[in-house]
């Protein structure tokens, strides 16, 4: 059961919302109801005697526009924001946009009616899926998507899968339920918390490099990494030392110095955990806040007008996280090309197996570095763009929906990049049958080696890199 209380959200809870297809087991917080019924009731006696944005005025350019505080006023905000176009949102990033939604709604900060945020819950219950398009954000509030999850909830718009008993509208609802960028937040989440299983899964994979190739031990020596002890690098090197039975420091490798691939791991994925880790500690602020604008406060009584729509932080840890990580991603390829090289495997060029001139795994390297070069155009960093909207009165964005889709496309290349390392390790491994028994990292080649073709002759290897990254998941828990 995942609690909704406007304070305890979980990054988990958002994936494990995401990936169930039909009803969701919530348990929506009774005191946080009365809380949020409480602000939407002083924000109706607030729009009675102050000016209240959105409430009371217009939005955006039109803030300065003095209207009446109606339910009117505020389908027609609905209406003309509900402007979404592209393609259809993914199903798993809806949902989970509808539960974070439903929870920063329990913050009790929005002054939205309670039957909306009831038919909100009720939808995340039922696992209904409001008809939501993927455009229409640039980081500054998710107007278009959540606009149209509003309608479908008075029963304007088309419902993808289930749907709800139509709700009204009441006076104030449609910026407080626009008034969020949860969207962002739901894709944002999802691309997090799969880097960190990937990066999870990357260390058993450079593990079993590091046996194909016989690596010096050294790199990844406690000594080593007390003596300049970033968080991700220590945490890093201690991973490996534990995958490769690393009590102490054991006798060196054959070579006195690796290649940058396997010596210098420990020091390009660490800021790679380091970054993962800031970003999902923003994510867990984000999926908690209350960004409403204006925020309704029954404590002081009072409505406050703030830029919480604004998510320079989500923007830029989205960013870093996926510098870091395509640099971890070149580690990854640099390896691969180090076991198709006779010199570092004592094997034949590319680990081929038939005639002279056969060509092994040759073909992974060039599809590694094609999934690289994608990765690399998604790493560029969202954030250097700009746009100047409304008429010039909204003069800043964050584009964090940008950053959001590219950390997405991210995590697609980067587990092409490992399957077609893993491929190559698990082959090397086998054409060497290397002694594995007494290292903890037996398992993750046991694991690959399932689901991997035995056969060493020249083949498609399609069917192999599909399954690679089919046991990403299971390697992350070894």
């Amino acid at each position: 059961m995942i609690r909704v209380d406007g304070r305890t959200l979980r990054c988990a809870d958002v994936v494990t919302a995401a990936r169930t297809g039909g009803p969701l087991d919530i348990d929506v917080s009774i005191a946080a109801m009365r809380v949020a019924e409480h602000a939407w009731k002083l924000a109706e006696e607030l729009s009675t005697r102050r000016v209240v944005y959105g409430r009371t005025t217009g939005v955006g350019a039109n803030k300065d526009d003095t209207v009446e505080s109606s339910v009117e006023h505020g389908l027609r905000l609905l209406r003309s924001h509900a402007g979404g176009s592209g393609d259809e949102m993914p199903p798993g990033q809806v949902r989970a946009m509808l539960l974070i939604r439903l929870n920063q709604l329990l913050s009790g900060r929005s002054g939205i009616s309670p039957e909306l945020i009831g038919a909100l819950a009720e939808a995340v219950r039922t696992g209904a899926l409001p008809l939501v398009h993927r455009l229409g954000a640039i980081g500054t509030g998710d107007l278009a998507p959540l606009a149209e999850a509003a309608l479908a909830l008075t029963g304007e718009r088309p419902w993808v899968t289930g749907h709800v008993p139509p709700v009204p509208v009441r006076a104030g609802d449609a910026l407080a339920f626009m008034s969020s960028n949860a969207a962002t937040l739901a894709e944002a989440t999802l691309a997090a918390m799969r880097l960190h299983t990937l990066t999870r899964a990357s260390h058993a994979i450079a593990a079993l490099t590091y046996v194909a190739l016989d690596g010096n031990p050294e790199a990844y020596a406690t000594p080593v990494h007390e003596a300049r002890p970033h968080a991700g690098q220590v945490a890093c090197a201690a991973e490996m030392r534990r995958l490769l039975g690393m009590h102490q420091t054991p006798k060196p490798g054959r070579r006195i110095q690796d290649p940058f691939g396997l010596r210098a791991f420990p020091q390009v994925q660490g800021p790679a955990l380091d970054a993962i880790h800031y970003l999902r500690d923003v994510l867990a602020v984000e999926i908690n806040a209350s960004t409403e604008n204006p925020m309704i406060s029954t404590v002081h009584n009072d409505a406050y007008h703030h830029a919480h729509f604004h998510t320079a932080y989500v923007s830029t840890a989205l960013d870093q996280a996926r510098a870091t990580v395509h640099q971890v991603a070149e580690l990854s390829v640099a390896r691969l090309g180090d076991l198709v090289e006779p010199e570092f495997t004592g094997l034949r060029p590319f680990l081929a197996a038939g005639p002279p001139g056969s060509s092994g795994v040759m073909i992974l390297e060039y599809v590694a570095h094609d999934a690289l070069t994608e990765l690399r155009q998604a790493a560029l960093p969202a954030t250097l763009g700009t746009a100047v909207v409304s008429r010039g009165i909204e003069d800043h964005a964050s584009f964090s929906t940008q950053a959001a889709r590219a950390a997405t496309a991210a995590c697609s290349a980067y587990q092409q990049v490992l399957a077609c390392e893993l491929v190559a390790a698990v082959r090397a491994l086998r054409m060497r049958e290397a002694d594995l028994v007494e290292l903890p990292v037996r398992d993750a080649f046991e694991t690959a080696s399932a689901v991997l073709e035995e056969s060493l002759e020249d083949r498609p290897l399609t069917d192999d890199i599909a399954a690679a990254v089919g046991v990403l998941d299971e390697l992350a828990r070894i």
